[in-house]
């Protein structure tokens, strides 16, 4: 099973709203950072929103006032609230989780997801 499964996408008219939801399976890895980051066609990969697990968020510009991420530390899950879509949000939208696998020692965690279409479209 991948360890992070999204959630959520799909078409919505400009002006909408889409809520995306991204859970990390397992319990042998601590998350430190989650993320949605998108990628448009044509175009390269771009961070959209992070959070800590102190809950300190982070936006790219396009995003502030109209997305908000946020998490549940104790589902590992995250989410994205995507508000006043515009066509230009369409992209594919990936999770992303970066943290510490636990072991003796301990080694670097980081998880991508398999990514949801949002199309935003009259």
């Amino acid at each position: 099973q991948a360890p992070l499964v999204e959630s959520g996408g799909g078409l919505v008219q400009p002006g909408g709203s889409l809520r995306l939801s991204c859970v990390a399976s397992g319990s042998s890895f601590r998350i430190n950072d989650m993320g949605w980051y998108r990628q448009a066609p044509g175009k390269e990969r771009e961070l959209v929103a992070s959070i800590t697990s102190g809950g300190r968020t982070n936006y790219e510009d396009s995003a502030k006032g109209r997305f908000t991420i946020s998490r549940d530390n104790a589902k590992n899950m995250v989410y994205l609230q995507m508000n006043s879509l515009k066509p230009e949000d369409t992209a594919v939208y990936y999770c992303n989780a970066d943290g510490t696998r636990y072991g003796l020692p301990p080694s670097p965690f980081h998880a991508w997801g398999q990514g949801t279409l949002v199309t935003v479209s009259a």
